[in-house]
């Protein structure tokens, strides 16, 4: 993965995600990007303990980052 997409996940991650995340109590934290396209994030604040985060990942953070980046293969979580 080139150094110009992990720029382009952090920005989608900070301009996008977080502040949607946000204005639930919530944050994330981006933890690694892998060369072959995973991408390991942290939920934190309210959606750390939420019982829909599962559903947050994939149907929030791993969907918005595929469509914007395609190199982005997966997203999981860390906890």
């Amino acid at each position: 993965m080139t150094e110009e997409t992990r720029q382009q996940i952090k920005q989608v991650i900070e301009q996008k995600i977080k502040p949607s995340l946000a204005l639930d109590g919530g944050s994330i934290e981006l933890v690694s990007i892998e060369d072959n396209g995973i991408v390991r994030v942290r939920l934190t604040g309210a959606c750390a303990h939420c019982p829909f985060s599962s559903l947050t990942l994939a149907a929030g953070v791993e969907k918005t980052l595929k469509e914007l980046i395609p190199e982005v293969q997966q997203v999981e979580p860390v906890l």
